[in-house]
């Protein structure tokens, strides 16, 4: 048999390629690379200077033009930016991407305007991420050769990621390309918010920009050396860069150090605005061979302040430092310095710097399955509207045409109410799905081509208004909608006329009954005099322990003391104690469970926090916070009525008291983040807004699901009033729980609650008691702080967990808790930042597969506030 020397090596190089190519492709495992100005028709494509395939944008947007910067400025650049894509119409246009759900992802967003259409001209336009803006991009500086990139570090909240540009002006939006990279959940944590992209250095003379496939997430790393000050160190060796953070082994093998040997090592920047809370991620790796007697220590400093003392860089491995709450600077004017210690011989040495600036993102996206439903209808019909783009319901600005939306509680995601395509040509039949969008009040799909029967399920469903006249093809019930021989418009206008008559009829008997009763009610001599003696009685018993309080009007949920008897079975069982007084079970009309709290004469709370408690629950409705079924108001007799909670309270399950297993993490971290939820509702969703004002354990009540509810109003207290952002007021609250500078000041506003639902955390991570005389430090919220310092991580956390539980969300909610219970209120994140964390928290806990990594103290640290990652461990401790 024959060889052929030249084949054979084209086959080997062949299958070398092919191979290479496929293990490329399999690192990018998640990665989203769109060219934004690919047609179509063309393949994906191999870029042979990164290693990355990039597809068409096709199918991930439904609007726009694509182009192709100028042939002058093509040498300029590579793909993907010699292509890009244009959006002449509409205001918002936007791309939609299926992604992970609590995932964190890298988003990067690039833009040339490369004067793709001979105009030479400025861009300036907006870019959101779903209902948010992330940034407003310009293009004023890169007229020529330079491409505008912004990239943010975000953790989804649901399964489907928007990125939108909007116009604001005369500008045209472009993008040339758009990038996403999936990161290890543990890694570029928050308190809140997302992560804006505002530099990534690392020290070294080269002019090499390194990313992917050097950067497995292909972050973009920039050279940066101050030739001046520093000299420059390098290494042919390997440096284990295999942290969680994993900077690459090109990154790490050059750092920079002062040229004298007593000097800092200095880095600076400003922030814009000056306001900005940043994150910086500080990366460290020991590559100079060091002599006998050499050593190398450290001190990080930030704008002064120490941020990590006593770093010690491990040789040839990478080491990490950086802060777990935001910090700030003054003026907006940062520098960060490295400052030899005195055990040191040898000056700081750094690798690598990444800041990142905080964005918070509040809007929450449109409830997802009636976005899901929306959608569903856009592709049966093939509505082609053009802002028919993005979040259907918010921003406001940008609803969709056709549609009412409900976003008064911000809470909770918007909702779509009503939805209107009558007079659009619509053909086909009336699908099953919208019966699917729960919130829909209204249909109306007049005016359209219609045909078939309409599905019983819509006809069925209350309180839905279905408009389907005029759609003559279509089979309806009589008088539902225009008939094919056209006597349904006779019947229709009928049925309108009857009802127009009856409504007028009612008006003026309604009309007529009223003048009756109020000329009777001049005529009756007694109208004007006194109540019965025993009414009378009644009210001025009350007035007397009540003292100037007025009696509450609203007659709804009322009951009589004989009925609260007969409920609770002449308090035949107890359910519990409470400084209002006794609460026992009940039944009303002999089904429905309830929790009555009797006023007791001599508790030390009155009618003041009786009525408050009342007028609060009769008006506020949220699944977090407890209902109210009703109240007695009867001379002395005081009762509150609620919903009947099977589990009891949060505080006896954290003890043990109510029989079974002590509740997991994964539970408890649920029912604070719904309890959190409760409370962001209060803060947010009330007007006016209501601070609580007793938020602990035992007020946090548990139904038969475990689903938890904020309880106990009758300290709440309204806020602001004619405009303040907070209240003067007598303190009140528990001891332990009660906001030392409220307490120190008389001043409320809603931080106090913040504060308190701090150590309602702390205590469900460590179980310990708030206060305890017998520790170093009795209160709960110092004794913590204490033990963080001294990196001692174990010790804090409750032991019946047995290390079930993901070390990343612990930590996160540890660091909540500390924010939350910041001596000054300004520290303190708002309830809605408390909400997003712990959602986070929820998220990476139930997406753990069974791993828990170990908790160990790794050192010490400058009050929970720093953290570090050696090597491949990722140790929480040491933060």
């Amino acid at each position: 048999m024959k060889t052929h020397p030249q084949g054979l090596l084209l086959c080997v190089l062949f299958f070398i390629t092919f191979g290479l190519l496929h293990l490329v492709e399999a690192g990018q495992e998640g990665f989203i690379s769109l060219d934004c100005g690919l047609s179509a028709s063309e393949p994906p494509y191999f870029d042979s200077t990164t290693g990355l395939t990039y597809t068409t944008d096709n199918g991930f947007v439904q609007s726009g033009k694509t182009s192709r910067i100028d042939k002058e400025m093509e040498s300029t650049y590579n793909k993907p930016i010699l292509q890009l894509r244009y959006f002449p119409e509409g205001v918002r246009n936007c791309y939609t991407l299926n992604v992970t759900l609590g995932t964190k992802y890298l988003i990067r967003a690039s833009f040339v305007y490369g004067n793709y259409d001979g105009l030479n001209k400025e861009l300036e336009f907006d870019l959101y991420l779903g209902p948010n803006l992330w940034a407003n991009v310009n293009t004023s500086m890169y007229l020529t050769n330079g491409v505008t990139t912004e990239e943010i570090i975000h953790s989804t909240k649901s399964k489907v990621l928007q990125v939108c540009l909007i116009k604001t002006g005369t500008s045209i939006p472009i993008i040339n390309s758009l990038d996403l990279r999936p990161l290890i959940n543990d890694t570029y944590n928050t308190q809140s918010g997302s992560l804006k992209y505002l530099f990534r250095n690392y020290f070294s003379t080269s002019r090499r920009i390194i990313r992917y496939p050097n950067d497995v997430n292909d972050r973009h790393w920039y050279p940066f050396f101050d030739e001046d000050v520093w000299t420059e160190l390098t290494t042919n060796l390997i440096v284990n860069s295999s942290n969680v953070y994993h900077p690459p082994q090109s990154v790490m093998a050059s750092a920079a150090t002062p040229i004298s040997k007593n000097a800092p090592f200095n880095f600076s920047w400003s922030l814009i605005p000056s306001t900005a809370k940043l994150y910086m991620y500080m990366h460290f790796a020991e590559i100079q061979t060091l002599q006998a007697n050499d050593t190398r220590q450290l001190d990080v400093l930030l704008n002064g302040i120490n941020f990590y003392t006593g770093f010690r860089p491990k040789t040839l491995a990478t080491s990490t430092i950086f802060s777990t709450i935001p910090d700030t600077c003054e003026g907006g004017k940062c520098t960060v310095e490295l400052l030899k210690t005195s055990k040191s011989t040898l000056p700081p040495l750094c690798s690598a710097l990444e800041v990142f600036t905080v964005i918070d993102f509040l809007g929450l996206e449109t409830n997802q399955d009636d976005v899901f439903a929306i959608k569903n209808i856009q592709n049966t019909y093939g509505v082609s509207k053009i802002n028919w783009q993005g979040d259907p319901c918010v921003p406001k600005q940008f609803i969709w045409d056709g549609l009412n939306c409900n976003n008064s509680d911000i809470s909770t995601p918007p909702i779509i109410t009503s939805l209107d395509l009558s007079n659009n040509n619509l053909t086909g039949g009336v699908p099953e799905f919208l019966a699917s969008i729960k919130s829909l009040l209204v249909i109306n799909l007049s005016g359209n081509n219609l045909t078939g029967s309409v599905p019983q399920i819509l006809l069925q469903k209350k309180g839905l208004t279905l408009n389907l006249e005029g759609n003559i093809y279509l089979n309806c019930p009589d008088g539902s909608c225009v008939h094919e021989d056209g006597n349904g418009g006779a019947k229709k206008k009928n049925v309108v006329v009857l009802v127009v008559v009856s409504i007028a009829l009612v008006v003026v008997l309604g009309t007529a009954l009223a003048l009756f009763l109020v000329f009777r009610k001049r005529k009756t001599p007694h109208s004007e005099g006194p109540p019965s003696s025993s009414t009378q009685t009644q009210v001025s018993d009350a007035r007397t322990t009540r003292s100037s309080d007025p009696i509450i009007v609203n007659k709804n949920r009322r009951f009589t003391y004989s009925e609260v008897v007969k409920m609770t079975n002449n308090f035949e069982k107890i359910l519990g104690k409470g400084g209002f007084g006794m609460v026992y079970h009940g039944t009303v009309n002999d089904t429905e469970q309830v929790a009555v709290k009797m006023l007791s004469p001599s508790s030390s709370q009155g009618y003041k926090e009786f009525k408050a408690e009342v007028e609060l629950l009769l008006r506020v409705h949220h699944k977090n916070l407890v209902g109210l079924v009703g109240y007695c108001d009867e001379g002395e007799n005081l009762s509150l009525i609620y919903e009947y909670m099977a589990n009891g309270d949060l505080k006896e399950h954290m003890l043990g008291n109510q029989g079974g297993s002590i509740l997991d993490w994964k539970t408890r971290l649920k029912i604070v983040a719904e309890s959190a939820q409760g409370l962001e509702y209060l803060h947010n969703g009330c007007k006016p807004p209501m601070v609580h004002r007793d938020v602990k354990t035992t007020n946090i009540l548990l139904d038969e699901h475990f689903q938890a509810k904020l309880a106990d109003f009758g300290l709440s207290r309204s806020f602001p009033i004619e405009g303040e952002t907070r209240v003067d007021t007598v303190v009140a609250g528990t001891p332990g729980y009660l906001d030392p500078e409220y307490y120190r000041t008389n001043w409320l506003n809603e931080k106090s609650d913040v504060y308190s639902f701090g150590i309602v955390l702390l205590e469900i991570i460590t179980n310990q008691p708030v206060i305890n005389q017998s520790r170093e430090k009795p209160h709960i919220a110092e004794w913590v702080g204490v033990m963080l310092t001294k990196g001692d991580i174990k010790s804090i956390i409750d032991p019946k967990f047995s290390g079930d539980y993901d070390a990343g969300s612990v930590w996160r909610a540890v660091e909540l808790a500390m924010s939350c219970v910041n001596p000054s209120s300004i520290g303190r994140p708002t309830m809605s930042q408390v909400v997003i964390e712990l959602n986070e928290c929820l998220a990476s806990e139930n997406s753990r597969k069974g791993i828990s990594q170990n908790m160990e103290s790794k050192g010490s640290i400058r009050s929970t506030e720093v953290s570090m990652n050696f090597g491949t461990e990722y140790t929480p401790e040491a933060r």
